[in-house]
């Protein structure tokens, strides 16, 4: 254990020294570049991270203009299923959990003698903290391997959303592990909906080499990186039904999804389990 430990912060320290927006600029830029070495860049890649290319609705790794495309690939309507459990709540992407449970004393539990603030996670706002005091939240990561687009867990209407600017430390386990307070630290885009159930909301977190945000209402949010919180609240409130597309990573990274009124997630959930878009991950 105590090994494992120490592995896992030299793995990390880099990350500490890194200009963190620099090297994802310069990500961004290269994920961008066409031409023809771009296929076999996806055929290696694929390989590697045994990438399922057929559950996509363009297989062929020629099909795709840049690496970007490829990453941010649409997905067959027939690979995954959302579930419609009256009171379900979906798993909005492919991944695997982090950590979950209840909010307990306004803090979320980040790793073994981690945690960090609610307030700070969902940027300050106390009438947006208020909502989740009692609440449930589920972390998500999301691989390299995995389909990077972003879904509804339960159908909601969208009243405000909120950039909180930050670092870009990784979001891989053994950063996890060893980075204080990661996900109140790292820049994100956190999202609010009204339920029926109660309130819901979605924290897009970013990473280094995962610097691009964007949502399906406000296009790209990040980059580029700003040095100030905005709020966006929204008089009219967009509806998106459960299973809809809400936003999507260039590169993978994690969502950290909180819940007002939960009875808990599914008991088979656990740290380091497997999801799958549309899965059952719990009820309201």
């Amino acid at each position: 254990m105590l090994l494992n430990s120490l592995l896992d912060r030299l793995k990390s320290w880099p990350l500490n020294v890194l200009p963190h927006h620099l090297v994802s600029r310069l990500v961004f830029r290269l994920t961008r570049i066409e031409g023809r070495l771009v296929p076999a860049v996806i055929r290696a890649f694929s390989k590697i991270y045994n990438v399922q290319l057929d559950e996509a609705v363009h297989p062929d790794p020629s099909h795709y203009r840049s690496f970007n495309e490829f990453f941010t690939r649409e997905l067959n309507s027939d690979s995954r299923t959302i579930d419609q459990t009256a009171n379900g709540i979906a798993s909005p992407v492919d991944g695997c959990v982090s950590q979950l449970g209840p909010v307990e004393d306004g803090r979320l539990y980040q790793a073994k003698g981690i945690n960090y603030a609610l307030l700070d996670l969902l940027g300050g706002r106390e009438e947006d903290a208020r909502h989740f005091s009692r609440g449930h939240f589920a972390t998500l990561y999301l691989s390299p391997r995995d389909y990077h687009r972003i879904h509804m867990p339960v159908t909601g209407r969208l009243t405000s959303m909120h950039y909180v600017p930050g670092r870009l430390y990784s979001v891989a386990p053994h950063t996890v592990r060893t980075v204080s307070g990661l996900f109140a630290r790292n820049e994100r885009v956190v999202c609010l909906f009204d339920t029926d159930a109660g309130k819901l909301a979605m924290v897009l977190v970013g990473a280094i080499n995962v610097a691009a945000i964007e949502t399906v209402w406000a296009g790209l949010i990040t980059p580029p990186n700003g040095k100030r919180i905005i709020h966006h609240d929204y008089e009219e409130h967009l509806q998106l039904d459960k299973g809809a597309e809400m936003g999507r990573f260039n590169m993978g990274s994690t969502v950290i999804l909180l819940v007002e009124n939960s009875s808990g997630w599914a008991p088979a959930l656990t740290e380091g389990s497997p999801v799958q878009l549309g899965n059952l991950i719990g009820e309201f």
